[in-house]
């Protein structure tokens, strides 16, 4: 597992996927010394780090129907279509505790990508480099026109997937020879422009480089997912996708289609879970023979 990356996308409830296989790896002992996530991606790596098997599930499904989790009376009350203080204060302090301990003394390095209003550009946050690491998750959850801007670490920050949605080049400069990752669209998918620029324009119009960074988001989205694919054919990335059609969005509350998302991540990565070890084991022989 030397020089090993994790690399998961965030994606709001289609989460659910990365939540399965993250619960498979938990629960065979697989454990990446590197982990880089956005958005729902960050959250989940959080449980992972901290050893919490079936946390993320409970969190996304149990929780699901309580207006204080997901509902426009949140972006009423909080201007946060999630609830924010509900995620990150109710429940991992009361409800459904957030083992800091376990977490604080993992020796896997874990980065959390955002973006910075300011420059538009991506910026990553070490755990052990942290003064309240639940509030720069906060800030890499915290979707455009749906959150506020979370201050944090000093910086005014959104959703780390604006800048960096699959942060796989921040994994590469990180060292990470090699890289597993968790993708939450099927192979097919490339983003579109976005629409509601003259909402973006306006809500923004202080941070003329984070508008440009979210219109060009699709941009940066399509030829991350290139990069990706060109990598995969030189073997040089292990990629897990869903292997069927997802029914469910950003912002899904079907319960039965966030437990069938769930299950298919946790069915997907034990079915490849084989062929993924194979190949991290025989990596570094491989390219030691093409040099």
């Amino acid at each position: 597992m030397n020089n090993t990356g994790l690399v998961l996308e965030g994606g709001g409830m289609r989460g659910l996927y990365t939540a399965g296989a993250l619960d498979f790896f938990m629960e065979n002992d697989i454990w990446f010394p590197y982990v880089i996530g956005v958005s729902a991606g960050a959250c989940n790596a959080a449980s992972y780090i901290s050893r919490q098997i079936g946390r993320n599930k409970s969190i996304n499904i149990d929780y699901i129907n309580n207006p204080k989790y997901l509902s426009y009376r949140n972006l009423i009350m909080e201007k946060s279509i999630f609830g924010m203080d509900f995620l990150f204060n109710e429940i991992p302090y009361k409800l459904n505790p957030f083992d800091f301990e376990i977490f604080k003394k993992s020796k896997q390095r874990f980065i959390i990508g955002t973006t910075d209003c300011e420059t538009g550009k991506p910026l990553y946050f070490d755990k052990n480099e942290c003064e309240d690491i639940l509030k720069v998750i906060k800030a890499s959850s915290s979707i455009p026109l749906l959150a506020p801007i979370v201050e944090a670490e000093g910086k005014k920050l959104l959703d780390g997937g604006v800048a960096d949605s699959i942060p796989i080049k921040k994994a590469v400069a990180d060292g990470m020879k090699k890289n597993v990752v968790i993708l939450t669209r099927n192979k097919e998918y490339r983003k579109k422009p976005y629409k509601f620029k003259m909402f973006v324009k306006r809500a923004y119009r202080q941070y003329p480089k984070l508008v440009d960074t979210i219109f060009n988001r699709y941009k940066i989205y399509n030829e991350t997912l290139d990069y990706i694919e060109q990598l995969e054919r030189e073997d040089n990335v292990f990629v897990i996708r869903p292997s069927e059609a997802l029914e469910v969005d950003r912002l899904e509350k079907n319960s039965d289609k966030l437990k069938k998302l769930y299950n298919m991540g946790y069915n997907d990565a034990k079915n490849i879970y084989s062929k993924m070890n194979e190949w991290i084991n025989n990596f570094d022989m491989i390219k030691a023979a093409n040099y």
